[in-house]
């Protein structure tokens, strides 16, 4: 894809065609949320540089036509404890976003998992561009022994407020929840749950009609079998109810996944995950994950539909009807 930079006001802005286009532009692991009528981003890399794992950046648009790029969030040096397990290296990736009190909260995975255990940080900021304040300690630093500490993502339960963090996947393929404390970077208790069926990692729960969705990745993160499978619930920690695949690969794209569901202000909902832009082969592939958009539609009982990906003028835009 061709990109052209443009400049936006005191901001430089990410301009791709006329008309909407899948794949919206290079990353993996998007966290999106609204922000009023704009759709915030939050993805491991990211366009306009070399791909980065040392630093955070998000990127909005109100129209999933021209992106803006939001900066940098945080970057390993900002983090003082990152450093605390000896490993010689340290990678930062699969960020989460979460708010409350006029605050928000980036969580995030440090890794990699060999020679010592991932570790999950969280950080604060007054607005979503940041900059964000590293709280000090790791959030999650129990990896190992089966459970690989990586792919936070943090619901806020609207029944009773209290907010919870799931994690987990790759080595271990364990998923855990732990209900976070008033202040949000403090773990209250762990609850213990059952991994669902086909869990691999990126777990995300959404609330829709009284039902808790959790969804999440299965396979292989760099091959074919990457997808997007779910369960659903009656409280945001199970027990859950295997429902089976709702984003697979198809013809022209590969491993769809590590997706998060975002709901418009008209009402409507979207998915937002990467891919890989290429026919089925084996893996593992090489190259450039690349973040995409589409909408998610539910049949009258609840379920999730199986997801089409589309491309170019297909693509939704915003506002979404």
């Amino acid at each position: 894809m061709k990109w052209r930079w443009a400049i936006a006001g005191l901001g430089v802005a990410l301009a791709g065609a006329a008309l909407a286009n899948n794949p919206q532009f290079p990353g993996a692991d998007p966290h999106a949320m609204f922000i009023g009528d704009e759709l915030w981003v939050f993805p491991t890399g990211g366009p306009g540089k070399v791909w980065q794992n040392e630093r955070f950046r998000a990127f909005s648009s109100k129209d999933l036509k021209t992106w803006t790029p939001r900066g940098d969030l945080i970057s390993a040096e900002d983090i003082g404890w990152i450093k605390e397990d000896g490993a010689p290296a340290h990678f930062l990736w699969a960020p989460g976003v979460a708010t409350r009190g006029g605050k928000y909260y980036l969580y995030f995975s440090v890794g990699p998992q060999n020679p010592t255990p991932s570790r999950i940080g969280v950080a604060v900021a007054d607005r979503p561009e940041g900059p964000y304040r590293d709280s000090g300690r790791p959030l999650v630093n129990d990896g190992g022994n089966g459970f690989e500490a990586i792919d936070p993502m943090v619901f806020v339960d609207p029944k009773s407020g209290k907010a919870y963090l799931y994690a987990g996947g790759s080595a271990g393929a364990t998923l855990r929840v732990w209900e976070l404390g008033p202040d949000m970077i403090s773990i209250a208790r762990e609850i213990k749950v059952a991994t669902p069926a086909n869990f691999t990692e990126g777990a995300f729960v959404h609330a829709r009609g009284g039902t808790y969705y959790l969804s999440y990745s299965h396979g292989h993160w760099n091959a074919g079998d990457y997808s997007v499978h779910y369960a659903t619930a009656s409280s945001p920690t199970g027990p859950w109810t295997y429902r089976g695949a709702i984003l697979t690969s198809d013809a022209r794209h590969q491993g769809p996944g590590h997706h998060s569901f975002v709901r418009t202000p008209s009402g409507k909902w979207l998915i937002v995950y990467h891919r890989w832009e290429r026919g089925p082969g084996p893996g593992p592939y090489k190259g450039t994950r690349q973040i995409a958009i589409d909408t998610l539609h539910y049949a009258p009982d609840g379920r999730i539909l199986p997801v089409r990906m589309t491309d170019g003028a297909a693509s939704p835009t915003l506002p979404l009807r």
